[in-house]
């Protein structure tokens, strides 16, 4: 499923897509880091997720992101401490240039880091993605890419987060 995150009913979708998905215990893992602007969805999601009070844990924030560096030492703790969790991972992506500002939700892992060339674990039994802008797709795209996660709009990444994250409340209130 996928909700552009400007539609007045984007939260109440996201919502929706959570409830009737998630039967049991899980965790929400935001990835990413607050160093480059396209790349902080995950972090921004997880901080706004932070200040509601939620029943589940919030792994992911500005700051304490979850990022390349200690993704494998996290997901370590998260099958230690939160064996029996299922994880609702959150990351932003790049996509073809009609996709940016839209968000997907599906049933399924994410492999963070795979636009900018990075070998990271799978993770997630959920996902939310975050188009935050156009990606490359020849040429040298690693560094493309890695340039374009660098140039995006700060508020279009906030505007995202914030959908994302009224759409996990509301799930979780109801």
């Amino acid at each position: 499923m996928c909700v552009h995150h400007t539609d007045d009913r984007a939260h109440i979708k996201i919502s929706d897509f959570l409830k009737s998905s998630i039967l049991d215990k899980c965790l929400i893992l935001c990835i990413g880091t607050d160093r480059f602007i396209g790349d902080s969805l995950g972090p921004l999601t997880g901080t706004l997720l932070s200040k509601l009070s939620l029943p589940v844990p919030v792994l992911g924030t500005l700051e304490n992101p979850v990022h390349a560096v200690n993704l494998k030492r996290t997901l370590s703790h998260i099958k230690s401490t939160y064996k029996d969790n299922r994880i609702i991972a959150i990351d932003a992506c790049l996509g073809i240039s009609k996709s940016v500002g839209y968000i997907h939700l599906k049933e399924g892992s994410i492999q963070p880091g795979k636009g900018v060339g990075k070998r990271l674990s799978r993770v997630g039994d959920f996902s939310i993605i975050g188009i935050v802008d156009e990606a490359v797709e020849s040429g040298d795209y690693e560094y493309e890419n890695y340039l374009k996660i660098n140039n995006v709009r700060l508020g279009l990444v906030m505007k995202m987060s914030e959908t994302i994250a009224k759409g996990i409340y509301t799930a979780f209130r109801r």
